[in-house]
C-alpha cells in the first residue's frame, strides 16, 4: 500500500434490519429477560486476524456501562453475521454466540471459513437492537508474498490527560491492522483538568488503583465509550496486548509497584486476586483469540500471526512472566550496574523465551518482527535522581534485564534471522533506533530495527524532552530520532525490499478534534539493518 490508496471512509451503524433472518430458529428463550434499551453502547470490534479466521467482539451494557448493574440477569444469545459488503446483501457466516453474565455479557465469536486477504464487514443482534457494522480484514494466505501490508503501532491512552483525535486520524488511514502494545486503560483515581475525562470512582478511593474485578470493568467501559475508539475498532481488525496499567504500574510478575507503601501494598497472595480481576477484565474488553480460564489467575497472551511470507508478527507479554526489577529503586530508575548483574532476570519468563526463539529460528519471512512493551533499546539517562552516576537506566525498560536482551540480540546472528524488526511503546515518546549487537558500542554490528511508538494521550515530561533531544547524539548515539512532544502512532508500510515507518501525530489532545500529520519519516532497508531516512 502507498499514500496514493485513498484513505477509507470511517464505518458508522449498521442500517435499521438485518437482510433476513439470520438463523431459523425459536429465539423466544434466548431474548427472555432481554432488556428494551439499546445495548451496544461499547461498540464492536474485531481482532487477531488469521487467513481464514478472524475474532469478532462486542459486550452488552446496560445503559450506564460503567454501572455495576449487569445488562440481563442470565446468559443472552446474541445473533451475529458477516458479509462481503457494508450492505449485508452478501452475507457468508452467520450465527449464535453466549454473552455469558460471568463474563460481563462479553462476546467473542471465532468465525472461521473465511478467504484470506479479505474484506468483510461484520454486526450483532439482540432483542431487536442491531450493533453498529464494523469492517474487518483476513491475513494474507499463508506461503503467499503480498507486494505490501501496511500496520499502525498504538499505545498508552491514558482518559484523564485529554482527548484521542488521534484515533479519529487513524480510523481514515487504509491499514491491514492495529497493534496495540500496551496501557489501553490506566488505573489511577479520578483527577483531570477536562470534566468530562475524570475517571470512574473505584471501590476504595485514595489507592490510586483498581482492586476489584467490579474495578477494572467499569474503567475498561469508560474507556470503550469513547467514539474516536470505538471508530477506529470499527475501521480494522486489532492485534492486543498489556503492558503494566492494566493492572497496575510498574508491577512485575506477583510483585507490587516498589512506591507502594501501606494500605497501597499488597503482598504476593492479594496481589494475584488483583491481577486476576484485571485480566479477566481485559478478556471481556478485548477482541483477542485466547481463551481465559477463570480459575487459573494467570492468562497466556503472547502469540504469533503471519502476513504470508511477506512478515511474521509474534506479540509478547512482557509482564506476567517478568522477574522483579533490579535493585528496588523508587519508579524503577537507578544505575547501570544493577540491570547489567541481573543474569536471572528475564522480562519473558524461559517458556516465552524458548517460544519466541523457535519462531525465529525457523521464519521463512521476508520480515520478523517483535511486538513488545518497553524500549529495548538501551537509553543512557541524565543523573537527574541526583545520585551521582554519570548516567542512569530506565530498570523498567529492557535495560534492567540486560543479559537477556543480549541473549536475544546474539540470537539473532546466531540464527540469521532475516531482517527483524522490534516494535514498543510504553515511554510516551517516539525513539527510532539501531539495535547493536554489543550494548553501548557503536562499532559493534548493527543486528536489529527498534521503532517505539509515541503515546495516544498519556503525558511525556515536557522538561525533558529538549533535555533529551540535546543528551542523544552524544549519550545515545544509536537512537536516530527522539520526539516527546507529540502525541500519536506509528504507520508501517512493509514491502519485500524496505519497512517504512511515518510518525503520526497531532498538534493537540486538549480538543476532540485535530489533524493528524506526518511529522517524520525514516525506514529499514531489507538485508541492511538500521534506522536511514525514507
Amino acid at each position: 500500500m502507498t499514500d496514493a490508496i485513498p484513505r477509507r471512509t470511517v464505518l458508522v451503524a449498521a442500517t435499521a434490519g438485518l437482510a433476513g433472518a439470520l438463523v431459523a430458529r425459536d429465539v423466544r428463550t434466548a431474548h427472555a429477560d432481554v432488556p428494551a434499551h439499546d445495548p451496544f453502547g461499547l461498540g464492536v470490534a474485531s481482532g487477531d486476524p488469521l487467513p481464514q479466521s478472524v475474532i469478532l467482539w462486542t459486550r452488552l451494557v446496560a445503559p450506564d456501562p460503567t454501572a455495576a448493574t449487569p445488562y440481563a440477569p442470565r446468559s443472552v444469545e446474541v445473533e451475529w453475521e458477516v458479509a462481503r459488503d457494508e450492505a449485508f446483501g452478501q452475507v457468508v457466516q452467520r450465527g449464535t454466540a453466549w454473552a455469558h453474565r460471568d463474563l460481563a455479557h462479553s462476546v467473542h465469536v471465532d468465525v472461521g471459513g473465511l478467504q484470506p486477504g479479505t474484506d468483510y464487514h461484520y454486526r450483532f443482534r439482540v432483542g431487536g437492537h442491531v450493533s453498529p457494522a464494523g469492517r474487518t480484514r483476513t491475513a494474507p494466505a499463508l506461503g503467499s508474498l503480498p507486494a505490501a501490508t501496511r500496520w499502525a503501532v498504538v499505545n498508552c491512552q491514558d482518559w484523564q490527560n485529554g482527548y484521542w483525535p488521534t484515533f479519529t486520524g487513524l480510523a481514515q488511514e487504509d491499514l491491514d491492522v492495529v497493534l496495540h502494545v500496551g496501557d489501553y486503560i490506566y488505573e489511577y483515581d479520578p483527577a483531570s483538568a477536562f470534566p468530562d475525562r475524570r475517571h470512574t470512582t473505584p471501590d476504595v478511593l485514595g489507592l490510586d488503583q483498581l482492586r476489584t474485578l467490579g474495578d477494572y470493568r467499569a474503567r475498561h467501559a469508560q474507556y470503550k465509550t469513547d467514539p474516536a475508539l470505538q471508530a477506529a475498532h470499527l475501521a480494522f481488525p486489532w492485534i492486543v496486548a498489556w503492558d503494566d496499567h492494566e493492572t497496575e504500574n510498574n508491577y512485575a510478575g506477583l510483585v507490587d509497584e516498589v512506591d507502594d507503601t501501606g494500605a497501597r501494598h499488597q503482598d504476593p497472595a492479594e496481589f494475584a486476586r488483583q491481577r486476576a480481576a484485571a485480566y479477566q477484565a481485559y478478556y471481556e474488553h478485548m477482541p483477542i483469540r485466547p481463551k481465559l480460564r477463570k480459575d487459573a489467575g494467570s492468562y497466556k497472551i503472547y502469540r504469533g500471526f503471519e502476513f504470508g511470507r511477506l512478515a511474521r508478527l509474534d506479540i509478547l507479554d512482557t509482564r506476567q512472566y517478568r522477574t522483579d526489577q533490579p535493585g528496588g529503586h523508587p519508579s524503577d530508575f537507578g544505575p547501570d550496574a544493577d540491570g547489567r548483574g541481573n543474569a536471572a532476570g528475564t522480562m519473558t519468563g524461559p517458556e516465552q523465551e524458548a517460544w519466541l526463539l523457535r519462531r525465529l529460528r525457523h521464519s521463512g519471512a521476508v520480515w520478523d518482527v517483535v511486538a513488545q512493551q518497553t524500549l529495548m533499546s538501551p537509553i543512557r539517562f541524565p543523573d537527574f535522581l541526583g545520585s551521582g552516576q554519570p548516567f542512569i537506566r530506565n530498570l523498567d525498560q529492557w535495560d534492567g534485564y540486560q543479559p537477556q536482551r543480549a541473549r536475544l540480540l546474539q540470537a539473532l546472528v546466531d540464527e540469521q534471522v532475516r531482517n527483524p524488526v522490534v516494535l514498543s511503546g510504553d515511554i510516551h515518546s517516539t525513539w527510532l533506533s539501531d539495535l547493536h549487537l554489543r550494548q553501548d558500542d557503536p562499532t559493534s554490528p548493527v543486528v536489529a530495527t527498534e521503532f517505539c511508538s509515541t503515546s495516544i494521550s498519556s503525558s511525556f515530561p515536557a522538561a525533558f524532552d529538549p533535555v533529551l533531544k540535546a543528551w542523544n547524539p552524544g549519550a545515545n548515539p544509536h537512537v536516530k530520532y527522539f520526539d516527546g512532544s507529540r502525541h500519536g502512532y506509528l504507520r508501517l508500510d512493509i514491502t519485500a525490499e524496505r519497512c517504512r515507518v511515518d510518525v503520526r501525530t497531532v498538534p493537540t489532545i486538549a480538543t476532540r478534534v485535530a489533524p493528524v500529520t506526518t511529522s517524520a519519516s525514516y525506514a529499514t532497508e531489507a538485508g541492511s539493518p538500521g534506522v536511514v531516512p525514507a
